[in-house]
């Protein structure tokens, strides 16, 4: 009889509970461990499978007895007890290349990856999808895990797929048809440990790429224009400041596309409802990868014109009494931050950090961009020293520190906007350690506002 396998579920975030439910729907014996001793609503959300709990234990206790070891994303690869389960011969993956391994290879991938603008690009390459008539999924690091959907693939199904540089670390088999690449910038350097683990993580997109299959690049960008050499993919090209005779570019407020020389007009840039010049970005990335996987223009300019963004990204909340309330707990580094200081139109309060996890983040740039946008800074949670240091760096004395609950910063923000302003929360941090994740946070920061009276 042949011996039952045993998974090793590290991390039981929605990853790892997908995880789990998977291998356990194709046979295998399950142990989930995490270092937390309770985790609430994970017994429900594992109803129906069994079991060995091993929370609260070393993972290292385990691994005699496993097969397989499934990493959460925010697991790195080079930890101690992943090291010691190589060495054992155990295979160590993650989340979304176990889910690649149980799909269906005639299903198309599409993925997008990049430091910022993912999450915007994901969400309207899936709806360019919809509109097409296509069975589409958005999953990945969106918030829905591939291994949730991974045995419901069909032969022409759109997979369209978030891909954050925690994923890519362990993959080995997954492939992508056609990868989208935004940018890159400095991000996640604690837990990669420099700029070049960080950029090399995210070259892994481009891995198992073959000459049938599309990579979609920022020209723009330096760092993502060298990956053009790292992929055996077609390239398609995709720029703001540069007219292309293949690819897609801006011309005086017009989006073209151009094959040979032979130019197609988009739409214009007013049109778009998503406000920033980083969205004209997003929009152009994704509707090269619509064109890579043969969706019809019309299509993609309809779906142009309608889409109005996504929550927690430069999300409308409410006006009371003139200020305008402006969620964007997305912005997990300065980056990402500045991109909406640029969208904003009125002046800023803005609220920093709140979150209990530090980046190593340089906050100075950050700071820089103000200008006359930004008149007043809330700041609370672990990045509050590198912010105020950043700004008395550049001479920015309009800040506060926060050192009570969420309300009170909301409080405080709200105090010293006037009529006229907006209220903008861009933390350009993460939420880990006060909230679950940015979605969390941002759900809170919406409750608050609402409870204004």
């Amino acid at each position: 009889m042949k011996k039952q396998k045993t998974a090793l579920i590290a991390g039981m975030a929605r990853s790892g509970i997908a995880s789990a439910k998977l291998l356990y729907k194709n046979g295998y014996r399950i142990i989930i461990n995490d270092l937390k001793r309770d985790i609430p609503g994970l017994e429900e959300a594992l109803l129906g499978i069994e079991y060995v709990n091993g929370l609260g234990a070393p993972p290292e206790a385990f691994l005699r007895e496993v097969d397989l070891l499934v990493l959460s994303p925010v697991i790195p690869i080079f930890r101690p007890f992943v090291k010691m389960a190589l060495s054992m011969g155990i295979e160590v993956i993650g989340e979304i290349e176990l889910g690649y391994r149980y799909s269906n290879r005639e299903a198309e991938f599409i993925c997008i990856g990049g430091t910022n603008g993912k999450t915007t690009t994901t969400t309207l390459v899936g709806e360019i999808f919809k509109n097409s008539g296509r069975n589409t999924y958005v999953l990945g690091n969106i918030g829905i895990p591939i291994c949730e959907y991974a045995m419901d693939f069909k032969p022409g199904d759109a997979v369209v797929t978030e891909i954050a540089a925690l994923q890519l670390e362990s993959i080995k088999d997954f492939r992508t048809n056609s990868a989208g690449l935004l940018n890159i910038t400095e991000d996640h350097i604690n837990r990669f440990g420099s700029m070049e683990a960080y950029i090399a993580a995210k070259a892994k997109m481009f891995e198992n790429q073959t000459e049938v299959d599309f990579a979609v690049l920022n020209l723009d960008d330096p760092i993502v224009r060298d990956m053009a050499k790292l992929t055996k993919a077609k390239i398609i090209w995709f720029s703001m400041k540069e007219e292309l005779k293949n690819g897609m570019f801006v011309r005086d407020g017009r989006i073209i596309w151009s094959e040979n020389g032979d130019e197609t007009e988009v739409i214009g840039t007013s049109e778009l409802k998503i406000p920033g010049e980083h969205n004209v970005q997003n929009a152009i990335c994704a509707s090269c990868l619509a064109l890579s996987r043969g969706v019809d223009m019309d299509v993609i300019r309809g779906t142009l014109r309608e889409f109005t963004g996504v929550e927690h990204r430069i999300e409308f909340v409410c006006e009371k009494h003139g200020i305008q309330y402006i969620n964007d707990s997305k912005a997990t580094n300065p980056e990402s931050t500045i991109k909406a200081i640029r969208a904003m139109s009125r002046p800023t309060v803005l609220l920093l950090g709140v979150g209990d996890y530090d980046k190593f983040s340089d906050f100075v740039p950050l700071f820089e961009e103000f200008k006359d946008t930004v008149k007043g800074v809330v700041c609370s949670g672990k990045t509050v020293y590198e912010i105020e240091a950043a700004a008395k760096t550049v001479g920015f004395t309009n800040i506060k520190v926060c050192y009570g609950t969420f309300d009170e910063m909301v409080e405080m923000a709200t105090d010293m906007a006037d009529p006229g302003y907006t209220v903008l929360l861009s933390p350009a941090a993460a939420s880990w350690g006060m909230f679950d994740d940015f979605e969390h946070r941002g759900r809170v920061f919406k409750d608050i506002v609402k409870r204004i009276k």
